[in-house]
């Protein structure tokens, strides 16, 4: 049986008052995870359509139970990604058109490109959440603690559930199709399509949301790969943060060098999501929950969050 659990949580974000930068010391982080509530609704609609087409091709039923519990995850994902996405669109409206323009070309994707694109496409993606999330995880303290705690557990959540089912996604690629060097092919394909929905949201912010209430640093995201984009976010960062509020501001530079030597293996041969080195902070969550669900939706306030 699979070991992965669907958890649906409440989050307290049906109110007016979620503030764009909901992380005021570290808005470049408050940026990177609003960009993934916009990018999540599309790419796990994604997930969840291509991975109910690949299920009756499994030959294992292990395989396919994993499979269609990781949807299911992946669903709710989605579905709280989504309330996030509503509470901002109260108050900026126009962020509707930039969450339309991503869906739509998401959609693209699942109507022009055959099942084992789609599956090696959510393979390069989820194989690289375990290096990037670790490092966020193993310095919430920092980087989720201080913002607005219903967002934040919003993440912590999403994040530590991306942890449980790591190779979810790789499983169900090499379930059905296992052709390594065809995943490799797509890598660049995927990024392709991450800089252009990285260049939908970044503009979106900035048009949609006055720069007051933190429009402004969409600038920090860049419009895509190009050499000019990558520059003109740095450049914003330098002049929209200040000491101490980067993104990894006081995280050890061997940890950022470890996630990228971990991003780059993610995509190398013979990887195994497995075998990954794990957030402690992860093992601490899934305890906690399963003595006090609610603390979910408030991890900071409801009961002990622990060290």
């Amino acid at each position: 049986m699979t070991n992965l659990q669907v958890r649906r949580v409440r989050f307290d974000l049906g109110g007016d008052d979620v503030p764009f930068n909901w992380h005021p010391q570290r808005p470049a982080f408050a940026m990177q995870c609003n960009l993934i509530t916009f990018f999540a609704p599309g790419f796990e609609k994604l997930i969840v359509d291509a991975t109910r087409e690949a299920i009756p091709l499994m030959r294992d039923p292990r395989q396919a139970e994993e499979a269609n519990a990781y949807l299911r995850q992946e669903a709710q994902h989605s579905a709280a990604h989504m309330s996030h996405f509503r509470a901002l669109a109260r108050r900026w409206p126009g962020l509707h058109e930039t969450m339309d323009q991503v869906i739509a070309s998401y959609d693209r994707l699942t109507a022009t490109k055959p099942l084992a694109w789609r599956l090696a496409y959510t393979a390069v993606i989820e194989n690289t959440f375990t290096p990037y999330f670790k490092v966020f995880l193993d310095h919430q303290d920092k980087l989720f603690e201080p913002g607005d705690e219903r967002v934040a557990s919003l993440f912590l959540w999403h994040f530590v559930e991306e942890i449980e089912h790591r190779s979810s996604a790789l499983m169900v690629y090499d379930a059905v199709h296992g052709d390594f060097l065809y995943r490799v092919r797509t890598i660049g394909a995927v990024l392709r399509h991450i800089g252009e929905v990285l260049s939908i949201v970044s503009r979106g912010f900035q048009e949609h949301v006055p720069a007051a209430d933190g429009g402004d640093y969409g600038r920090l995201l860049p419009c895509g790969w190009s050499p000019r984009s990558l520059i003109n976010a740095l450049s914003a960062s330098r002049s929209l943060t200040g000491p101490g509020q980067a993104t990894y501001a006081g995280v050890p530079r061997r940890e950022i060098f470890d996630m990228v030597v971990g991003l780059v293996r993610s995509q190398a041969p013979g990887h195994d999501p497995a075998r990954q080195r794990l957030p402690e902070f992860a093992g601490r969550w899934f305890d906690r929950y399963a003595q006090e669900p609610r603390s979910a939706a408030r991890w900071y306030s409801i009961g002990a969050a622990g060290p």
